[in-house]
């Protein structure tokens, strides 16, 4: 179980470090990262805020840039239907300052 969640972690750390223009991919295999869109903030692992431009885009900051193509993107993710299907859960914010890892301690000294 740790050796899963270690790996986890890798991929999460490999997917969304320098991570801030987001392609969002039509099948799963083609992604980096499986996300799941939760309904309250308090359930999300990242509350994630979408930039109108490319150069506002952040990792640290948890700043997304949406991209038209592949070549263009940080990370590549597909979205899932079920929490268990998902490397990541994502709650999209109104506003930028409320863009953050929602448990730190759960990634600390594994992301970024």
């Amino acid at each position: 179980m740790r050796m899963k969640y270690l790996i986890t972690a890798a991929l999460i750390l490999a997917a969304v470090s320098g991570a801030g223009s987001i392609y969002l991919c039509d099948y799963e295999y083609q992604a980096d990262l499986s996300v799941y869109i939760v309904d309250y903030e308090y359930q999300a692992d990242l509350s994630v805020y979408v930039v109108d431009y490319e150069y506002q885009a952040s990792d640290e900051d948890a700043l997304w840039y949406f991209v038209d193509y592949e070549y263009q993107s940080d990370a590549v993710i597909y979205y899932v239907d079920y929490e268990y299907q998902a490397d990541l859960c994502v709650y999209f914010v109104d506003y930028e300052y409320q863009a953050e890892w929602q448990d730190g301690s759960k990634w600390q000294g594994r992301l970024h």
